[in-house]
């Protein structure tokens, strides 16, 4: 009687195991975009940034934020479920914006002691006056 508790403890604490090491992750295409020269006069750009879940579990998106408010980002909001797709995207602002700009997404998602960091970049063209 005691090995079969013994035995039945021990599969207790391997299972638990098993799906404490099963977690989302979350895997990017790209990590920054560069617009290269863009047109002041465009008013915004937009990209997007896809992503895999090619973890165990759904992966679900909390959050994301942007490093300023010429930055608006959008995201999948359904959890993505093992092997599918998701995206974040991010829209610039170019009006009064003249010059080289380097921005970030940070996205917050339910990845233990994980945040991931988008970057957009490139070179707004001033309008000719």
């Amino acid at each position: 009687m005691k090995k079969l508790g013994l035995l039945l403890i021990f599969s207790v604490v391997l299972s638990g195991v098993a799906l404490a090491q099963a977690k989302p992750e979350a895997k990017f295409k790209k990590n920054e975009h560069n617009f290269g020269s863009i047109k002041e006069s465009l008013g915004a750009v937009t990209t997007q940034f896809e992503f895999t879940n090619t973890g165990k579990t759904p992966l679900i998106i909390q959050r994301v934020s942007a490093s300023c408010g010429c930055t608006t980002p959008s995201y999948s909001r359904e959890p993505i479920l093992p092997g599918k797709k998701g995206n974040v995207t991010a829209r610039y602002s170019t009006t009064g914006r003249p010059g080289n700009f380097n921005k970030h997404l940070t996205v917050y998602t339910n990845v233990p002691d994980t945040v991931y960091v988008l970057t957009i970049k490139g070179n707004v063209i001033p309008d000719q006056k």
